[in-house]
């Protein structure tokens, strides 16, 4: 498993505020829901990339859903754990092994990005995350009729962007 993310601020079953690495778990909790979803994948065969949700609340954790493809809000796993989920998927989907994906690698410490060698993928022994990640959806409603989503006109938009903030439309 890569580190998480905290997807608890939601709006009509749209996910508004992701963070990671999760902050509201403790470190032995979230490191419980790392190894529950890793078993989980492992119990029905899964291969690939996917994410398992849970409800979490008063240090307990209960299985939501598990999606078996890449989100929306993958890039902020991306930029926490410094990997490239849709090439690490490609390379997934052509039976390259885990160990041998040089993103892979570097997150579990491996000096050589391209090297051969085996080693488990234990999440104990996974870099730990350097940097806090938070991304934020903008959405439109409309008071005037219930909130309902909206479409709109933006009047000016300016992403200041730099190499630790940045912006982008999906």
């Amino acid at each position: 498993t890569l580190n998480g993310r905290d997807c608890s601020i939601q709006r009509r079953h749209q996910k508004i505020i992701e963070e990671g690495p999760p902050v509201v778990a403790d470190p032995d909790t979230f490191a419980r829901m790392e190894e529950a979803a890793a078993s989980l994948a492992k119990a029905v065969g899964y291969v690939g990339v996917g994410t398992v949700e849970y409800l979490y609340r008063d240090g307990e954790f209960f299985f939501l859903e598990m999606n078996p493809r890449l989100q929306v809000e993958h890039t902020v796993t991306e930029l926490l754990n410094d990997v490239n989920l849709p090439v690490a998927m490609l390379l997934v989907g052509m039976d390259i092994p885990l160990h041998r994906i040089p993103d892979i690698r570097s997150l579990w410490g491996k000096q050589d990005r391209h090297g051969q060698d085996t080693f488990p993928l234990s999440t104990h022994l996974r870099t730990p995350p350097k940097i806090h990640v938070i991304a934020a959806r903008i959405t439109a409603e409309n008071p005037d009729v219930g909130f309902r989503p909206t479409s709109g006109t933006i009047k000016e938009l300016n992403f200041r962007v730099s190499p630790h903030v940045w912006g982008y439309f999906s």
